[in-house]
Protein backbone atom coordinates (compact mmCIF):
# COMPACT_ATOMS: atom_id res chain seq x y z
CA UNK A 1 0.00 0.00 0.00
CA UNK A 2 2.83 2.40 0.95
CA UNK A 3 6.58 2.22 0.36
CA UNK A 4 8.63 -0.09 2.55
CA UNK A 5 9.99 2.19 5.33
CA UNK A 6 13.17 0.10 5.60
CA UNK A 7 14.02 0.31 1.91
CA UNK A 8 15.68 3.40 0.36
CA UNK A 9 13.59 5.32 -2.15
CA UNK A 10 14.22 4.61 -5.85
CA UNK A 11 16.51 7.60 -6.42
CA UNK A 12 18.70 6.98 -3.34
CA UNK A 13 22.08 5.30 -3.81
CA UNK A 14 22.40 4.11 -0.20
CA UNK A 15 22.08 0.36 0.46
CA UNK A 16 19.97 0.84 3.57
CA UNK A 17 17.95 3.44 5.51
CA UNK A 18 19.57 2.35 8.76
CA UNK A 19 21.32 5.21 10.60
CA UNK A 20 20.46 7.67 7.83
CA UNK A 21 21.47 11.15 9.05
CA UNK A 22 18.59 12.68 7.11
CA UNK A 23 15.89 10.57 8.76
CA UNK A 24 14.78 13.49 10.96
CA UNK A 25 15.15 16.16 8.27
CA UNK A 26 13.56 14.58 5.17
CA UNK A 27 10.36 12.56 5.11
CA UNK A 28 11.12 9.89 2.51
CA UNK A 29 8.54 7.27 3.50
CA UNK A 30 4.86 7.71 4.24
CA UNK A 31 2.15 5.65 5.89
CA UNK A 32 -1.53 5.68 6.73
CA UNK A 33 -0.98 8.04 9.65
CA UNK A 34 0.63 10.66 7.38
CA UNK A 35 -2.21 10.38 4.89
CA UNK A 36 -4.76 10.60 7.70
CA UNK A 37 -3.20 13.74 9.18
CA UNK A 38 -3.12 15.42 5.81
CA UNK A 39 -6.74 14.56 5.02
CA UNK A 40 -7.89 15.63 8.49
CA UNK A 41 -6.20 19.02 8.12
CA UNK A 42 -7.68 19.59 4.65
CA UNK A 43 -11.14 18.16 5.36
CA UNK A 44 -12.66 21.27 7.06
CA UNK A 45 -11.65 23.48 4.12
CA UNK A 46 -13.35 21.28 1.56
CA UNK A 47 -16.33 20.37 3.73
CA UNK A 48 -17.22 23.97 4.58
CA UNK A 49 -16.51 25.19 1.05
CA UNK A 50 -18.56 22.39 -0.48
CA UNK A 51 -21.57 22.83 1.77
CA UNK A 52 -21.56 26.59 1.31
CA UNK A 53 -21.31 26.38 -2.48
CA UNK A 54 -24.00 23.70 -2.66
CA UNK A 55 -26.33 25.94 -0.66
CA UNK A 56 -25.58 28.74 -3.12
CA UNK A 57 -26.34 26.59 -6.17
CA UNK A 58 -25.64 23.27 -7.83
CA UNK A 59 -23.86 24.92 -10.77
CA UNK A 60 -21.15 26.70 -8.74
CA UNK A 61 -20.71 23.59 -6.58
CA UNK A 62 -20.34 21.30 -9.63
CA UNK A 63 -17.81 23.67 -11.22
CA UNK A 64 -15.72 23.65 -8.06
CA UNK A 65 -15.80 19.86 -7.69
CA UNK A 66 -14.95 19.34 -11.37
CA UNK A 67 -11.96 21.66 -11.10
CA UNK A 68 -10.75 19.96 -7.90
CA UNK A 69 -10.84 16.56 -9.57
CA UNK A 70 -9.08 17.82 -12.71
CA UNK A 71 -6.50 19.76 -10.74
CA UNK A 72 -5.48 17.15 -8.17
CA UNK A 73 -5.92 14.21 -10.53
CA UNK A 74 -4.19 15.63 -13.61
CA UNK A 75 -2.86 19.20 -13.56
CA UNK A 76 -0.96 19.21 -10.26
CA UNK A 77 0.49 15.79 -11.03
CA UNK A 78 2.02 17.15 -14.24
CA UNK A 79 3.32 20.53 -13.08
CA UNK A 80 4.47 19.65 -9.55
CA UNK A 81 4.32 15.96 -8.61
CA UNK A 82 6.27 14.73 -11.64
CA UNK A 83 9.31 16.57 -10.20
CA UNK A 84 9.12 14.68 -6.87
CA UNK A 85 11.46 11.75 -6.10
CA UNK A 86 8.35 9.79 -5.10
CA UNK A 87 7.27 9.90 -8.75
CA UNK A 88 10.30 7.75 -9.60
CA UNK A 89 8.96 4.80 -7.62
CA UNK A 90 7.56 1.74 -9.37
CA UNK A 91 3.85 1.51 -10.01
CA UNK A 92 1.23 3.42 -11.95
CA UNK A 93 -0.02 5.58 -9.08
CA UNK A 94 1.42 7.82 -6.39
CA UNK A 95 1.81 6.53 -2.83
CA UNK A 96 2.56 9.80 -1.03
CA UNK A 97 0.64 11.62 1.70
CA UNK A 98 -0.79 14.39 -0.49
CA UNK A 99 -1.95 12.73 -3.73
CA UNK A 100 -2.23 9.09 -2.79
CA UNK A 101 -3.66 7.02 -5.62
CA UNK A 102 -3.32 9.67 -8.34
CA UNK A 103 -2.22 8.20 -11.70
CA UNK A 104 1.31 8.76 -12.96
CA UNK A 105 0.50 9.70 -16.55
CA UNK A 106 3.75 11.55 -17.29
CA UNK A 107 7.41 10.68 -17.05
CA UNK A 108 9.47 11.50 -13.97
CA UNK A 109 11.15 14.91 -14.40
CA UNK A 110 13.69 15.60 -11.62
CA UNK A 111 14.77 19.18 -11.16
CA UNK A 112 13.00 22.50 -10.49
CA UNK A 113 9.62 23.54 -11.81
CA UNK A 114 9.50 26.11 -14.59
CA UNK A 115 7.98 29.53 -13.95
CA UNK A 116 4.89 28.52 -15.94
CA UNK A 117 4.48 25.38 -13.84
CA UNK A 118 4.74 27.38 -10.63
CA UNK A 119 2.11 29.84 -11.86
CA UNK A 120 -0.27 27.03 -12.86
CA UNK A 121 0.29 25.22 -9.56
CA UNK A 122 -0.29 28.28 -7.36
CA UNK A 123 -3.18 29.60 -9.47
CA UNK A 124 -4.95 26.25 -9.14
CA UNK A 125 -4.53 26.23 -5.35
CA UNK A 126 -5.70 29.85 -5.18
CA UNK A 127 -8.84 29.07 -7.18
CA UNK A 128 -9.70 26.02 -5.08
CA UNK A 129 -9.46 27.84 -1.75
CA UNK A 130 -10.45 31.29 -3.00
CA UNK A 131 -13.57 30.46 -5.01
CA UNK A 132 -15.75 29.49 -2.01
CA UNK A 133 -14.52 32.48 -0.02
CA UNK A 134 -15.33 34.84 -2.90
CA UNK A 135 -18.84 33.40 -3.22
CA UNK A 136 -19.44 33.66 0.54
CA UNK A 137 -18.33 37.29 0.64
CA UNK A 138 -20.21 38.21 -2.54
CA UNK A 139 -23.42 36.79 -1.07
CA UNK A 140 -22.78 38.42 2.34
CA UNK A 141 -22.30 35.10 4.11
CA UNK A 142 -19.74 36.68 6.41
CA UNK A 143 -19.64 33.92 9.01
CA UNK A 144 -19.12 31.23 6.36
CA UNK A 145 -16.43 33.36 4.74
CA UNK A 146 -14.55 34.00 7.98
CA UNK A 147 -14.77 30.33 8.99
CA UNK A 148 -13.44 29.24 5.59
CA UNK A 149 -10.54 31.71 5.79
CA UNK A 150 -9.72 30.41 9.29
CA UNK A 151 -9.63 26.78 8.17
CA UNK A 152 -7.57 27.67 5.08
CA UNK A 153 -5.04 29.55 7.23
CA UNK A 154 -4.90 26.71 9.77
CA UNK A 155 -4.31 24.19 6.98
CA UNK A 156 -1.42 26.12 5.46
CA UNK A 157 0.17 26.85 8.85
CA UNK A 158 0.00 23.14 9.69
CA UNK A 159 1.42 22.15 6.31
CA UNK A 160 4.33 24.56 6.55
CA UNK A 161 5.16 23.51 10.10
CA UNK A 162 4.72 19.74 9.79
CA UNK A 163 4.94 18.66 6.15
CA UNK A 164 6.54 21.23 3.85
CA UNK A 165 9.60 21.60 6.10
CA UNK A 166 10.48 17.90 5.59
CA UNK A 167 9.20 17.29 2.06
CA UNK A 168 11.68 15.90 -0.49
CA UNK A 169 9.96 17.62 -3.41
CA UNK A 170 12.23 20.67 -3.44
CA UNK A 171 10.65 21.85 -6.69
CA UNK A 172 7.40 22.79 -4.95
CA UNK A 173 7.11 26.56 -4.28
CA UNK A 174 5.79 25.78 -0.79
CA UNK A 175 8.78 23.61 0.17
CA UNK A 176 10.60 24.82 3.30
CA UNK A 177 13.58 22.45 3.51
CA UNK A 178 16.85 24.33 4.16
CA UNK A 179 19.69 24.46 1.66
CA UNK A 180 22.10 22.45 3.83
CA UNK A 181 19.62 19.59 4.11
CA UNK A 182 18.91 19.78 0.38
CA UNK A 183 22.59 19.40 -0.45
CA UNK A 184 22.91 16.42 1.90
CA UNK A 185 19.87 14.80 0.23
CA UNK A 186 21.31 15.46 -3.23
CA UNK A 187 24.54 13.69 -2.27
CA UNK A 188 22.50 10.54 -1.68
CA UNK A 189 20.39 11.12 -4.80
CA UNK A 190 22.88 12.07 -7.57
CA UNK A 191 20.33 11.88 -10.39
CA UNK A 192 18.31 14.62 -8.68
CA UNK A 193 21.45 16.65 -7.93
CA UNK A 194 22.46 16.48 -11.59
CA UNK A 195 19.01 17.64 -12.73
CA UNK A 196 19.07 20.63 -10.38
CA UNK A 197 22.57 21.62 -11.45
CA UNK A 198 21.57 21.38 -15.10
CA UNK A 199 18.61 23.70 -14.54
CA UNK A 200 20.38 26.21 -12.28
Amino acid sequence: MFLDPDRPIATCTQPSCENCPLAEQIHCHFGGRDLGKFLASAFPVFLLGGIGLYRFGLGPFALWVAFILAYFGLIEIRVMCSHCPHYAEEGSSLKCWANYGSPKLWRYRPGPMSLTEKIVFLAGILFIVGYPVAVFLWTSQWLWGMAEVFFIAAFFVYMQASMCNQCMNFACPLNRVGQTTRRAFWERNPRIRKAWKRES
